[in-house]
């Protein structure tokens, strides 16, 4: 008797130098000892090339394949002892015998193994084992019957967003690519091809019982197989550790490798009082309205937070944002009070280096918006104040690399290519800039700040008939189409000059921006009093001063001395 060392099949023919199945040369013999006249045939796994060699170590109630000479036995430990005198019939086969019966046994195997693939394939495509590397998250769907409730399942949505996209291998659909489908009969195969996504989050939210309970399901947009879904039912004292845990099952469904900053970003949270986040949540709510109006009440939101939880870091730059510009020292005071809590938070940073800019302190401010994108680099909001810091030093090739940056993250956020449009008309590509804004008003026909900042560029062109109708559209937007109606017809009865001195009254209530109401007073022939209001914007920091170097209307003050310290303080850092 000979045995192949290498899968262990015995042969009965000493004629034979070779093992039939791998070419090893055979042994003479099982090794003594060993307890291998005890073992049955070689045994074949479900997994094709793996062999196993008998039963051991108390392993006998297990079930496995055995495949003799001729066929394919599936046997547990009471037949694996029966065939332990197996070799006795085998000394009086032939080997013409076991060379029939080969294909047989090969045949059976491929057949085993053709259905264990199959079966797995299905197992592993039904299981969501493929990788997702894109997903657009949905605007949950209220179902509560109660729209005071709306706050919560877009906050949640937003929320859920915001902490996917900071996960280095995906690719996550801003917020502004995806509510426009909000209330809108759309399916997840459409989402998919339109915003260029593997897979779909879909969310159904309702507050019964003063729970709140969530449903979720992440679906192929492809196949539109589910991928998985769960449903949740917290308290509202939950609300925190509700939101972690959603976006830890999201990214393990979607397969993704986690490196560890990953990780603690899923981990992080902002607040450990579910009250202040549901009230940041509110303030958030009414802050993506962008009205003046709805502003307010989002501030309002916020410093119940900030009252509720002192310490909540996020909550304080939030704030700074609602802080006017004569009064930006109370605003970098919450942004410092929100990096002393949390000097990790990209947003904190961001904010800071923004107002390093407005008080033209170069280098720290590019350390701390550096900082930011380092922190998190798909921080849209830290590209874009990146981008308006080397706009005002004239660094235009570098601000729209920034701002494109900030659209490819943002792409239907409106403020961010307002920006950029502005960028191209300081750099005399004013047609392009045009062309932007027209873009910005696209995404969003009822920002008003868009139609105001279109109507500038107008009349730094020079069309006075289109400044008009665009100024007017965004003092509509403001809830004043009285004094809309009056520069129209201002403009038609009694011409350009009178619009200006119309415009420059309703600038002092409703725009009071020091920097345009200079360039009209420049235009009204009135220099002395427009470096008045220069001076002014300096002290306080406006974002627009920089547009003085610009503005063809300043040409009349290009060679007064306070001008040119004004236009010093842009002057590039050496």
């Amino acid at each position: 008797m000979k045995r192949c060392p290498e899968c262990r099949r015995d042969y009965y023919d000493d004629t034979l130098r070779y093992c039939l199945d791998d070419g090893s040369g055979l042994l003479e013999g099982p090794a003594s000892g060993s307890g291998a006249e005890n073992e049955p045939a070689t045994a074949i796994l479900s997994e094709p090339g793996a062999v196993a060699t008998g039963f051991r170590d108390g392993d006998a109630t297990r079930s496995q394949l055995l495949v003799s000479d001729q066929t394919a036995i599936m046997s547990g430990g009471a037949e694996a002892e029966r065939l332990s005198h197996f070799g006795e019939l085998s000394e009086r086969r032939s080997l013409s015998a076991h060379r029939a019966a080969k294909p047989l046994a090969a045949g059976i195997v491929a057949v085993l193994v053709l259905l264990g693939g199959f079966f797995g394939y299905r197992y592993f495509r039904s299981a969501g084992s493929i990788q997702i590397n894109s997903i657009a998250v949905m605007p949950f769907v209220n179902e509560s019957g109660n729209a005071d409730v709306e706050y919560l399942s877009d906050g949640m949505a937003e929320t859920l967003i915001s902490s996917l996209s900071k996960l280095a291998n995906l690719s996550v659909k801003a917020r502004n690519a995806v509510f426009p489908y909000k209330g809108k009969e759309v399916s997840a195969r459409q989402i998919g091809e339109e915003l260029g996504v593997q897979a779909v989050l879909l969310g159904r939210l309702a507050e019964r019982g003063g729970n709140i309970k969530l449903n979720l399901e992440l679906v192929n947009a492809k196949t539109l197989d589910v991928i998985w879904s769960e449903q949740y039912d917290r308290k509202p004292g939950d609300l925190v550790s509700l939101q972690q845990e959603i976006a830890r099952d999201v990214s393990s469904k979607l397969k993704l490798r986690l490196t560890g900053a990953d990780q603690q970003n899923l981990a992080k949270k902002y607040t450990d009082d579910p009250e202040a986040y549901r009230l940041y949540l509110q303030a958030r709510f009414y802050l993506n309205k962008r009205v003046g109006k709805e502003y307010d009440k989002a501030e309002g939101y916020l410093r119940q937070a900030l009252a509720r939880d002192p310490d909540f870091a996020l909550g304080f730059v939030g704030l700074a944002e609602f802080i006017d510009d004569d009064n930006r020292p109370l605003a970098k005071e919450h942004i410092l009070r929100a990096l002393a809590i949390d000097n990790e938070l990209s947003e904190a940073h961001a904010a800071y280096g923004y107002q390093l800019s407005l008080d033209r302190e170069w280098a720290a401010a590019e350390r701390e918006l550096s900082r930011a994108i380092e922190l998190d680099p798909r921080n849209a909001r830290a590209h874009q104040l990146n981008g308006t810091r080397l706009m005002f030093i004239d660094r235009f090739d570098e601000c729209l690399a920034a701002y494109d940056r900030a659209v490819e993250l943002e792409p239907t956020f409106a403020d961010i290519r307002v920006n950029r449009a502005t960028c191209l008309a300081a750099a005399g590509r004013m047609d392009e800039g045009i062309a932007e804004m027209k873009k910005a008003i696209e995404i969003d026909p009822n920002y008003p700040w868009a139609h105001s900042a279109l109507s500038f560029l107008y009349r730094m062109k020079g069309d006075h008939a289109a400044s008009v109708e665009a100024r007017a559209r965004s003092t509509e937007l403001v809830d004043r189409p009285d004094l809309a109606r009056r520069l129209r017809e201002t403009f038609r009865e009694r011409g350009w000059k009178a619009y200006l001195q119309e415009l420059f009254d309703q600038t002092t209530e409703l725009f009071p921006n020091l920097i345009r109401r200079a360039s009209i007073l420049c235009e009204l022939g009135k220099p002395d009093e427009a470096i008045v209001l220069l001076e002014q914007s300096a002290a306080i920091g406006e974002w627009w001063l920089f547009i003085i170097k610009h503005d063809p209307q300043f040409a009349v003050l290009r060679d007064d001395p306070r001008f040119q310290a004004l236009v010093k303080q842009f002057d590039p850092p050496q």
